[in-house]
């Protein structure tokens, strides 16, 4: 999918190149693993929802709500590459900068958010791989699901 940023009057679009997904209250690796709280609230909501938290203290990481209102489950956008440049963002952290994405736009609809939201399909499944997920090994089981997402 595109992932479209405007800032002002410059718009950015890129090409969602890897992403991570997270799964209901079962999934160790999910903030909703626990249950609901202030700063994971967003999971919670209808999908399309966006659930923006900082971690270390200075890396902001995007996720997308997939599932039914109450039910959480996300995406993390793990990267995705500049349509202008042809440059990678790689790693949530550095394309959250890059986009210029921070807790404002927490909590907030994908799809009606003017400054940040999916364009058209641009790549068909076929060209996707999947692979472990990434920093969650405290997760046991959950840390070996094949629930990170490459475009190749």
């Amino acid at each position: 999918m595109e992932l479209v940023r405007k800032i002002g009057r410059k718009t950015i679009r890129t090409v969602i190149i890897e992403t991570e997904a997270y799964k209901g209250f079962d999934d160790k690796a999910s903030h909703a693993s626990r249950g609901k709280t202030p700063r994971n609230a967003p999971m919670f909501g209808p999908p399309g929802t966006i659930y923006i938290y900082l971690v270390y203290g200075m890396h902001y990481m995007l996720n997308i709500v997939t599932e039914r209102k109450e039910y959480p489950a996300a995406v993390l956008i793990r990267g995705a590459r500049r349509l202008d440049t042809g440059k990678n963002l790689d790693g949530p952290g550095k394309l959250t900068r890059a986009l210029k994405i921070t807790c404002a736009l927490n909590n907030t609809d994908i799809q009606s958010n003017k400054g940040l939201y999916l364009g058209k399909r641009i790549v068909s499944p076929v060209k996707i791989t999947s692979a472990r997920r990434v920093g969650v090994d405290y997760a046991g089981e959950w840390s070996k699901k094949p629930w990170r997402f490459l475009l190749q």
